[in-house]
């Protein structure tokens, strides 16, 4: 999508605000013992009651309201009986939409006691989106988001999930420009037009560079069960940059 006048920017900014909150509390209210059935019912009650609704279940059918990855999961982990235990490394990831706009933020946590090399990955993590959001400005290559993050996740010896990527988003949960790396991607040419709507969400990793399907139509594990984080903004791009629609505040 790209927005051409304040009322879809409204739109954009109040449906991106309800899927940061959701994040934020269902990680705030994320504890050992709960199952990730349990967390997605928080989730799914706070975007009910902000009158938006999940977006991988309206438009895929996905068994759950939110994404809830544990451990070895690294994306798409259907909400159900597993329990969360001291320790683990959780992924939320919420994308909504309301009154026909979509929006789509993730963040990963360690629940104590974590090691700290899990608290280290989170930490660089999220340095690794923002390394790749102060990329976004107009004009500019969409290359330049992936080799900035690669260059990130080298210098600090981690690697990339290099199959799962960034993708166009507004009208739909996924939409152009689709398949938007993360990662150094030499056959990428396209430029960052005006107004267009996208997510960044790198998936830094302890060593996997690929996500592999599990037992079920939906989780993804990483192809060496080696934990990795991904941390996900929506945003317009704009001629001084990265318009953040996914904050909380």
């Amino acid at each position: 999508m790209v927005v051409s006048n304040d009322t879809e920017l409204v739109k954009l900014k109040e449906i991106g605000r309800i899927c940061a909150v959701t994040v934020q509390k269902m990680a705030a209210a994320m504890e050992p013992g709960m199952t990730t059935a349990e967390l997605d019912a928080i989730g799914r009650k706070l975007l009910e009651d902000s009158g938006a609704q999940s977006a991988p279940e309206t438009c895929y059918n996905f068994p759950g309201a939110t994404c809830i990855s544990v451990n070895e999961e690294v994306a798409h982990g259907i909400p159900g009986s597993r329990v969360i235990k001291p320790g683990d490394l959780v992924n939320i990831d919420v994308s909504a939409v309301k009154d026909g706009y979509f929006s789509d933020t993730g963040a990963s946590f360690a629940l104590p006691p974590a090691q700290s090399k899990v608290e280290k990955l989170c930490r660089d993590g999220k340095r690794a989106l923002w390394v790749g959001l102060n990329q976004v400005k107009v004009g500019q290559p969409y290359a330049r988001i992936g080799d900035a993050i690669g260059a990130f996740a080298a210098k600090n010896r981690y690697t990339l999930i290099q199959n799962l990527a960034s993708h166009g988003v507004g009208r739909s949960l996924h939409e152009e420009p689709k398949e938007l790396a993360t990662w150094p991607d030499r056959s990428e040419r396209r430029t960052i037009q005006e107004g267009q709507v996208f997510t960044v969400e790198p998936f830094l990793s302890l060593g996997a560079e690929w996500a592999e399907s599990s037992d079920d139509p939906w989780t993804l594990l990483s192809e060496n069960r080696a934990l990795t984080v991904q941390y996900e903004h929506t945003v317009v791009a704009t001629r001084s940059g990265p318009l953040v629609l996914t904050l909380a505040e």
